[in-house]
C-alpha cells in the first residue's frame, strides 16, 4: 500500500495520519509513505505506484491531493484510498468515508470500494481531473487569493473572511457558456459531480458521484449583494434553491470567453476557466468503510 502524503494540506492533522499508520503497521500491513514536494507531484507518485503493480494508492490530504492521486490512477484499475486531512474534505463527506483513525485504518485494510466517476477540465495548458466540483467565477477568485497561513489559523472560516475581502475587488464578468447544446450566460458557475460543496453543505441533491454527467448550477444575479446572498444561503443548505440559481444536468460544458475568468477545482486554484468539461474516460474505485 502506497500512501501519498501532502504535508501542506495535512500539517494541522499530521497526528491523525500517524495514528492511522500505527494501526495499519500493528496489523501487519506493508506501507510505503511518499511525501509530495510540489503541485502535480501526487499524480506522478500515484502513476509510478500503479506501474509498479501496487493494488491501492492512498491520498492523505485534502480534496486537491485526492484529485491528483486519482488522475495518476485513472484507467489503471488501482484502488484509491483516502485519509482525509484537508480543510473541507468534501469528497470524504460526499462518499461517507470514515474520519476516526481506527475506522480509516480498518477501511483501508478491508478494501471495500464504491465507484466514483470524475470530471475532466480541458484547457490550453492541458487536462485537469476533478473528483468533486469545478467553479468558475467569484468562488474561484476567493480560492485563488486565500493564503495558507489564513487557512491554517481559521480553517473553513478563512473562506468566509476572504470572501468578504474580495467582494469589492472582483469585477463579476459575464460568463458565456454552452451547457450541452444550449448557449447561456451566468455570473458564476459551479459544475459538480456530487451533492456537497464546502464541506457538508448540500447544493445538488440529484447528483450521483458514480454516474457520468454533471449537475450545473448557474448563478444569474451578479454583484456583491448577490454574492453575499448566495454565501448566506450556503450554510442553510438553500443555495441550490436561492433566487437566480438555475440547476441543470449536462454531459458537456463549453466556456466561450473573451477574457480570463478564474477557475478552481476541488478547492484549489485552477487558473482560468477551461475550454470545455467532460467526464473522465472511466470511473475509479474508492476504498470506503
Amino acid at each position: 500500500m502506497v500512501i501519498v502524503f501532502n504535508p501542506v494540506a495535512g500539517r494541522r492533522r499530521a497526528h491523525l495520519l500517524w495514528r492511522v499508520l500505527d494501526v495499519l503497521v500493528a496489523n501487519g500491513v506493508r506501507l510505503d509513505l511518499a511525501e509530495t514536494h510540489r503541485a502535480g507531484h501526487a499524480e506522478s507518485l500515484a502513476r509510478d505506484a500503479a506501474r509498479r503493480g501496487e493494488q491501492m494508492v492512498v491520498a492523505a490530504g485534502g480534496d486537491g491531493t485526492i484529485a491528483e492521486v486519482a488522475n495518476g490512477l485513472i484507467g489503471t484499475g488501482v484502488r484509491l484510498g483516502v485519509i482525509p486531512l484537508g480543510t473541507a474534505n468534501v469528497l470524504a463527506h460526499e462518499l461517507g468515508l470514515p474520519f476516526a483513525p481506527k475506522s480509516v485504518a480498518a477501511a483501508l485494510a478491508f478494501g471495500r470500494t464504491c465507484t466514483l466517476w470524475p470530471g475532466l477540465a480541458h484547457g490550453a495548458s492541458g487536462d485537469r481531473l476533478f473528483v468533486q466540483m469545478l467553479g468558475v467565477g467569484f468562488d474561484a477568485h476567493v480560492v485563488g487569493n486565500i493564503s495558507f497561513p489564513l487557512k491554517k489559523v481559521l480553517g473553513k472560516g478563512a473562506y468566509v473572511l476572504q470572501s468578504m475581502r474580495e467582494l469589492a475587488r472582483y469585477r463579476f464578468p459575464n460568463i458565456q457558456l454552452r451547457v450541452d447544446d444550449v448557449e447561456t450566460h451566468a455570473a458564476s458557475v459551479i459544475i459538480t459531480k456530487g451533492r456537497l460543496y464546502g464541506g457538508r453543505f448540500r447544493i445538488a441533491p440529484d447528483a450521483v458521484p458514480a454516474d457520468p454527467g454533471f449537475s450545473v448550477l448557474l448563478f444569474d444575479h451578479t454583484g456583491p449583494a448577490a454574492a453575499m446572498m448566495y454565501g448566506a444561503a450556503l450554510p442553510l443548505n438553500l443555495l441550490g434553491h436561492a433566487p437566480g440559481v438555475r440547476h441543470v444536468r449536462a454531459s458537456r460544458i463549453d466556456f466561450m470567453l473573451n477574457q480570463a475568468v478564474p477557475a478552481q477545482t476541488d478547492g484549489d486554484s485552477a487558473g482560468s476557466a477551461p475550454a470545455y468539461i467532460t467526464d473522465a474516460p472511466g470511473p475509479i474505485q474508492v476504498v470506503m468503510g
